[in-house]
């Protein structure tokens, strides 16, 4: 896996990660995506991300919001939190 950072203006960094991933995941985000035009491939691979983490016991305020606003985005609470994940 090939990890990149690049810094922004809060002070946060944004990683780029690039992985190789098996053939049937990559068929079934495709298929996804396809099926949920509001979704993208950073949106899905953050919420999975983010949703593994804190379902293994990541201990983050930061990271469930992440989580919550890739999954809800539309919930006015989370969109400040959508936009530090993005």
């Amino acid at each position: 896996m090939k990890i990149s950072a690049e810094a922004l203006s809060a002070g946060e960094t944004m990683v780029s990660l690039r992985a190789e991933v098996p053939e049937p995941l990559l068929a079934a985000m495709r298929s996804f995506i396809e099926r949920h035009p509001n979704w993208d491939q950073y949106r899905l691979f953050q919420a999975a991300l983010a949703g593994f983490l804190v379902q293994n016991g990541v201990d983050s305020r930061p990271v469930t919001r992440c989580y919550l606003a890739n999954l809800f985005p539309s919930q006015p609470g989370f969109r400040d939190a959508s936009n530090s994940c993005r």
